[in-house]
């Protein structure tokens, strides 16, 4: 077995755009005609060109081998042009291909993946979910509303209600003001006050009916972190997420000294050489790897055998596409030491119409597909209708400090 072709789909998430503004997805096809499907979650330059990228790494490391050979493709690639070291838009490349490659191995066997990783630990997975504004963009900055999740307890106290009527037992939120190129910073005295009375709203809408997930995305400096956590502390988040910047775990271990709140990180990471330094440096008790930039199923498997060595979760992240979900979804069923799953919403809406048949969350949990491969096929109609062609990145910080 061959691969013999590719074909890449930049895909525009429609409003409200839970999950990104556009998705990045892959096809590989094989000589024998199989095909497998995958996703990258890489943001550092424009869709169109990320896509090319994918396609030049394919064409180097992949077209005309076999896409059994996951550790052989992973190394040529991790050494491309003489790197040989972790590059998240590198590995954004990879993880789609080597998820796709998995698709692949998992049909041809007529065996979900998760069989093909260990087997099933786990036949439902628990899952949080984003509190989102019930109109307007998940982008702050470009609500039409002054008022929304994001800065008022009272809507997110409500938003958070719904939730739990759902199913869900978790909800996530980051309300601790604006992300700059220019962090991390000390919060405002501002910042910590919106957080905790956001925080004490949240909580006292879901009582213990629900854990708190508190988001951030490297705002901070380590003394402003740690700030902000003591202010945290009485309600009880299961994680403070990120405190820091994601390239000195040196001074995330510091914040994880210096709170009872559990530290969460990853998202940003790849492969299992930056994940190990968290582990090293006891930097967060829950990793969250992305399978769309971590560098894929495998690597991912690895990252959470390390962890399960030190006692620590996993928490697969996915602000991403269908794709994406679904590979977390497999990888997940697979571990020992998983703790909860990142859910858009329900996966409805546009995750749900970019599938053939949509990921299964029943009350607050997923139930991994024992379909083959990774259990769910991308209709290709939906993806090539939506095409994206705005000018923004997939996410994007403030360009100018606070």
């Amino acid at each position: 077995m061959k691969i013999r072709e590719i074909r890449t789909f930049v895909t525009a998430n429609p409003p409200p755009q839970a999950g990104g503004r556009y998705f990045i997805f892959v096809k590989l096809v094989t000589d024998g005609g199989v095909v497998g499907y995958g996703e990258a979650y890489a943001a550092s330059f424009g869709p169109h060109l990320t896509a090319r990228l994918i396609e030049d790494v394919a064409e180097r490391y992949l077209i005309g081998h076999d896409p059994h050979d996951i550790e052989t493709f992973f190394r040529r690639a991790y050494s491309s042009g003489f790197s040989q070291r972790p590059d998240p838009t590198l590995m954004g490349c990879v993880s789609a291909l080597e998820m796709a490659c998995w698709d692949i191995i998992g049909k041809e066997a007529g065996q979900p993946v998760h069989k093909l990783l260990g087997g099933l630990v786990h036949e439902r997975l628990r899952s949080y979910t984003y509190l989102y504004p019930a109109t307007g963009s998940v982008y702050p900055g470009e609500t039409d509303s002054p008022r929304n999740v994001y800065n008022d307890p009272d809507l997110a106290a409500e938003a958070a209600r719904a939730c739990v009527r759902q199913g869900f037992t978790a909800v996530k939120f980051d309300p601790a003001g604006p992300y700059t190129v220019f962090g991390g910073r000390q919060p405002r005295r501002a910042d910590i006050d919106l957080s905790v009375r956001m925080v004490a709203a949240v909580r006292e809408a879901v009582g213990d009916a629900a854990d708190i997930l508190f988001g951030t995305h490297g705002q901070f400096t380590p003394s402003g972190a740690r700030r902000m956590a003591r202010a945290l502390e009485p309600y009880d988040p299961l994680w403070f997420e990120e405190p820091v910047p994601p390239d000195m775990p040196e001074a995330m271990a510091e914040v994880a000294r210096g709170t009872s709140i559990p530290i969460a990180a990853g998202e940003r990471l790849t492969t299992r050489y930056e994940f190990a330094r968290l582990i090293a440096l006891g930097a967060a008790g829950v990793l969250q790897p992305n399978l769309g930039r971590a560098g894929g199923i495998l690597e991912t498997k690895k990252i959470a055998a390390m962890a399960e060595a030190h006692h620590i979760q996993i928490a697969p992240h996915c602000y991403c596409g269908p794709i994406v979900a679904a590979a977390n979804i497999q990888i997940a069923a697979t571990l020992p030491n998983f703790l909860i799953l990142e859910a858009i919403r329900t996966f409805d809406g546009f995750h749900e119409t970019l599938l053939k048949t949509r990921i299964q969350w029943e009350d607050g949990y997923v139930i991994p597909s024992k379909e083959p491969g990774l259990g769910v096929e991308l209709d290709e109609a939906v993806a090539e209708a939506h095409p994206y062609d705005g000018p923004h990145l997939h996410l994007d910080m403030t360009q100018t400090p606070l």
